[in-house]
């Protein structure tokens, strides 16, 4: 879509066109008809920084979680138990019956859609084991996820995608949104967006009567991912910048199966159709760790298991790198058999062959726990309305809603369940949908008038930083500001740790940082050396040190002295070629500080949370405390802390073994 053809306001503006920012659009305009989304006044538009069919939903494999019964026995009320428990009791209740009762109904819906599930022999959708899916409560593992093949996330995104486009939604592809644009974070609601347009690197006001935030996760917070290198954290930065809150930031989930050292992710579906872990032993040691479940554990309870299994010397190294660190297992999939395995497992048995060059029909194959959903995000109820938390209340923020791995409804709480990403994506995104539908048609709650001049103030602001990137000068000011900042700070938590540990912290800076230009160093012309992508690496290997699978105070505060240093040194970013059209340093410069943003507010929300939960495992507490921390964190940009209180319905908190 050209500039030309985009408006200066639209009555609704979804972000990302994943399976959320897809259903969001989809169940707006089936709700107010094609007429209404292309009005010559008002409209709808999906933004999307990629092509929307590049989006990240296309990667998930394994399956979506509903209780249709079709292979075995099962009750919405069962997945709903499992959901609960799967997230340690952290979860919002009341979100988590509308997913688990509406789950069979999306299913079915997406069904008439056009997403070609696999069928079972009668002709219904076929299912399949996923982690912590149980009959009756608890007990024995229940097929309980819908799939096609190993490849449910690209049936799901082109049938949505085509739905889209029969009915008529505006697309602008390959913007990028610089800016979210507030009338007051704390009483007002939404004024528009700044944008940039990649194809001439020209940027644009759009002033907008609703927002739908559907950006995706943060999955490049880490150095080994699953998660496409999109998934910047970006819709969730720009709420943190926009004065807005964040919650339960601290719960990072890491998928157990990445293959060796690429991150690629290996569906939980290998293990649902009887692929093995084994140590270096040949062990099968999940029975040690979860003696009913086994390898079909809740995520964070396998992504633990290895990491006690490397501790105790019985990890593998790659072979690929036979020489190299021992900090992987073995997935075992021979028993699967070559011909099941190329039927409903085509995309990881393709993946290992390609990436690995073995044969998993044959051979044991290298996995090692890699980053693959943000539990936490953008505060938004059971019908994306986003919220701030104040005074013991939520105070909405009205015409701004979110939906997808960028909010946080409550229905993961502190470890999310195979399965249930896409359901929550599909389900809470069509709900956003009609609720922001509703808004319009009614008129109602518009808010508090356009403020022209704020969007406008911002564009310009925006403007002048682009000139600058384009042209070399990095924010000399800034980098001053966050030295001083940045220095007292570490300087604070070093006396605290010293008081506390008995001896200072080390090794601030690791040997490749070292050799990098410090705080605005600049090549001969004035030139900054500093290169947005090899900062963005450093950021990965800071926030993988720090709170990846375990942590305590020591490395979260040496990894917040660290993403300090980082921060300043991204002060001193700049393009090095002025071209603007098409320009990936451009935006990669805006991502990386994205990043820098969000990964300070994960640290913090770790270091507040003085308990281990879910996929939070804190070696210094190691024990979960519902006296103290059974609540969902509330952090914002200058890192303050609140905490919001769990919405239990009818299921007190209990133990949590499998």
């Amino acid at each position: 879509m050209s500039p030309e053809q985009v408006k200066c306001h639209y009555d609704a503006v979804v972000v990302g066109a994943g399976a959320a920012g897809l259903s969001a659009a989809l169940s707006l305009v089936k709700t107010l008809g094609t007429e209404h989304s292309k009005g010559s006044e008002g409209g709808i538009l999906v933004i999307s920084k990629l092509q929307a069919l590049r989006s990240h939903t296309g990667s998930a494999e394994g399956g979506i979680a509903a209780s249709l019964g079709n292979e075995e026995e099962d009750d919405w009320r069962w997945h709903y138990y499992d959901t609960v428990k799967g997230g340690d009791w952290l979860v919002d209740q009341d979100a988590a019956r509308i997913l688990a009762s509406q789950g069979p109904q999306t299913v079915i819906e997406l069904e008439h859609d056009g997403v070609a599930f696999s069928r079972g022999k009668d002709g219904h959708i076929a299912q399949r084991r996923f982690g912590g899916h149980t009959a009756r409560f608890g007990g024995k593992p229940v097929k309980r996820a819908a799939y096609a093949a190993d490849r449910i996330g690209h049936q799901i995104l082109y049938a949505l995608w085509q739905q889209c486009v029969r009915y008529g939604v505006e697309f602008a592809e390959e913007w990028y949104v610089t800016d979210l644009v507030l009338s007051d974070a704390e009483e007002g609601g939404i004024e528009g967006l700044v944008v940039l347009d990649t194809h001439d690197g020209r940027a644009h006001a759009i002033a907008a009567d609703n927002v739908i935030l559907c950006t995706g996760g943060a999955g490049h917070l880490f150095h080994t991912t699953s998660n496409s290198w999109d998934l910047t954290g970006d819709g969730m930065a720009l709420a943190l910048r926009a004065g807005l809150q964040l919650e339960d930031l601290e719960f990072i989930q890491f998928h157990p199966t990445g293959l060796g050292h690429t991150g690629i992710l290996l569906s939980e579906a290998a293990r649902g159709e009887g692929g093995i872990l084994r140590n270096s032993e040949g062990e099968a040691f999940m029975a040690r760790y979860a003696p009913e479940h086994r390898d079909l554990a809740p995520r964070d309870v396998v992504s633990r298991s290895i990491a006690s299994e490397v501790d105790a010397g019985r990890g593998v190294a790659d072979p690929k790198e036979p020489d190299g660190p021992r900090d992987c297992v073995w997935l075992d999939m021979t028993g699967v058999g070559e011909e099941r395995m190329k039927t409903l497992l085509p995309q990881v048995y393709e993946t290992i062959v390609r990436y690995s060059g073995l044969d998993p029909a044959h051979d044991l194959v290298p996995v090692k726990p890699t980053a693959h959903y943000t539990m936490g995000g953008i505060p938004a109820t059971t019908k994306g309305q986003v919220y701030r938390w104040a005074n013991g209340g939520r105070m909405a923020v009205h015409g701004l809603y979110a939906a997808g791995e960028c909010s946080c409804v409550g229905v993961h709480g502190a470890n999310r369940l195979g399965g249930n990403s896409l359901l929550d994506a599909c389900l809470f995104g069509s709900r956003a949908g009609q609720a922001v539908a509703k808004r319009i048609d009614g008129g109602g709650e518009r808010g508090q008038e356009v403020h022209d001049g704020l969007l406008e103030e911002t564009l310009a602001g925006r403007e002048s930083c682009i000139h600058d990137l384009l042209h070399g000068l990095p924010d000399h000011e800034g980098v001053q500001e966050a030295a001083e900042e940045a220095g007292s700070d570490a300087v604070a938590r070093t006396e605290d740790h010293e008081h506390s540990q008995g001896g200072p912290v080390s090794g601030l800076r690791t040997r490749d940082e070292a050799d990098h230009p410090a705080d605005g160093e600049q090549a001969e012309g004035g030139q900054t050396d500093a290169n947005a992508y090899d900062l963005m690496a450093r950021v990965g290997h800071v926030m993988e040190d720090g709170v990846a699978v375990r942590c305590d105070r020591s490395s979260i505060e040496r990894a917040l002295d660290r993403i300090d240093e980082l921060d300043r040194e991204s002060r001193t970013l700049a393009c090095h070629g002025d071209e603007p059209a098409f320009n990936q340093e451009l935006t990669a410069i805006m991502e990386v500080k994205n990043l820098l943003t969000l990964a300070r507010a994960v640290l913090t929300s770790s270091l507040e949370r003085e308990e281990s939960r879910g996929s939070l495992y804190r070696k210094d507490h190691p024990r979960r405390d519902d006296s103290r921390f059974l609540a969902h964190s509330m952090v914002d940009a200058q890192g303050d802390v609140r905490w919001q209180p769990v919405h239990i319905v009818d299921l007190p908190p209990q133990g949590r073994g499998y």
